[in-house]
């Protein structure tokens, strides 16, 4: 791994705050990801379980952790079980965990190699209540890829049925959206490696690069600073491309008077920045450019102002909604007639504001949540606000990381240049050097 890794406090912390929320006798299993196959002898660069990362800092495949809390076995409240290695899996794949790293990396004490582990499994699993199985719930996705936690949960029903079954992924949810220091010291490292890399985009656009060499721009700053690499498929679209959401080709001229929207974050440590500016190629706004930019700015100010403890998701889209609607007014966009006429479930500002406002952001780019639960102090969204003209062949969105606290919303993106003049200044300046 690139990163310095984070403090061993911050895993036996988490897993302090998981096992208060256990029922007594139970016993929690986390399995990592499967490294995933990408041809016919090699896989894709591996990432880690968000849930285990989260309670062990452990970065490697094939580990598990067992979290026992009422375990009458000694010293087996605790327990890791890694990959052990050989000379062949160091000569070919590199270095892995010791015993001994795997304790210093989470604090636990009690650490096994997987194949010498499967009798003490089975007896702390006689010897519990119940089992918490943590498989991934996501209410908006349903992955057609049958992963290790799902081909595990199988195994144990089939092996144990008469145990009773609890589910992980509640409990986290709770937890992992509500950051602790040492988190938010995590993302704001993410963050200003993506400031950087903005930075340095801002130097380098000019009419007739391409969107790729832009890419290229990002990741290069992103591994010069330490980060893994992308937290996700970086949006690089210029004209009528940043009118598609999730555009990720990234392979056209970026033309002299077209706006280039940009959607990119670094991960560090397993935890991602999330950065959208959209910006001139020629490094001018034009008068309805201008217009459209300065509008969703300010949807973004009036949005970040409502990221508060007890709003919600669902009800900061409607509010935000109003705001947008106002705007649209003003440019011309919609009309009173269009919002008189428009059904409540489909509101006239979608045709140019189709997303929602923000989501949570941690060690996923879109974070365990819970959709309908009240915004609580350290939790960290997203606020991004756009207007997609796909006439005009036109998209402006703007996205900041939130963090919320007891205090108001602290935004994390403040030294990361964002008003339309600092832009154009900011491009200027690289044109001239």
């Amino acid at each position: 791994m690139k990163y310095k890794a984070l403090s061993q406090e911050l895993f036996q912390h988490n897993r302090k705050r998981f096992t208060r929320e256990m029922k007594p006798g139970t016993i929690a299993i986390f399995n990592a990801n499967d490294q995933m196959p990408r041809s016919g002898d090699q896989y894709f660069s591996f990432r880690q379980n968000a849930g285990l990362y989260y309670l062990s800092g452990i970065d490697q495949e094939e580990t598990m952790l067992v979290l026992f809390p009422d375990c009458p076995r000694e010293d087996h409240q605790e327990v890791l079980l890694i990959k052990r290695t050989n000379e062949h899996i160091a000569v070919w794949e590199g270095h892995k965990y010791t015993k001994e790293e795997a304790r210093v990396a989470s604090g636990i004490g009690k650490v096994y190699f997987l194949d010498e582990a499967e009798v003490m499994l089975n007896e702390l699993i006689l010897l519990s209540e119940g089992i918490y199985l943590n498989i991934n719930e996501n209410d908006r996705y349903a992955s057609p890829v049958e992963h290790r936690d799902l081909r595990y949960a199988h195994e144990i029903i089939q092996r144990y049925p008469a145990h009773t079954l609890h589910r992980s992924q509640p409990i986290l949810k709770k937890l992992q959206t509500v950051k602790s220091h040492w988190e938010v010291e995590a993302l704001q490292h993410c963050i200003a490696i993506t400031g950087k890399a903005f930075r340095r985009v801002l130097e380098f656009v000019k009419p007739g690069v391409m969107e790729y060499e832009v890419e290229a721009e990002v990741i290069h700053e992103f591994i010069r600073n330490g980060a893994t690499g992308h937290g996700y498929a970086p949006i690089i679209g210029s004209g009528k491309n940043a009118c598609v959401l999730h555009y990720i080709e990234n392979n056209q001229v970026c033309k002299d008077g077209d706006v280039l929207l940009m959607d990119f974050g670094c991960e560090y440590a397993n935890y991602n920045a999330d950065l959208t500016r959209s910006i001139p190629v020629n490094g001018q706004f034009s008068e309805r450019q201008r217009a459209v930019y300065n509008a969703v700015h300010r949807v973004l100010v009036e949005a970040r102002a409502l990221m508060v403890p007890g709003n919600t998701i669902e009800e900061l889209n409607k509010e935000v909604g109003k705001i947008m609607e106002s705007e649209l007014l003003g440019l011309g966009l919609i009309s009173k007639s269009d919002i008189e006429k428009q059904d409540p479930d489909r509101p006239a500002y979608k045709k140019y504001f189709m997303h929602g406002t923000g989501h949570h952001l941690g060690l996923d780019v879109h974070d365990l949540m819970g959709r309908y639960e009240p915004f609580r102090a350290g939790m960290v969204l997203t606020c991004e606000p756009g207007i997609y003209i796909p006439e005009e062949s036109l998209g402006i969105r703007i996205e900041n990381n939130i963090l919320i606290t007891d205090h108001g919303p602290v935004d994390l993106f403040d030294q990361i240049p964002m008003d339309a003049e600092e832009i154009e200044e900011l491009m200027h300046a690289g044109v001239i050097g």
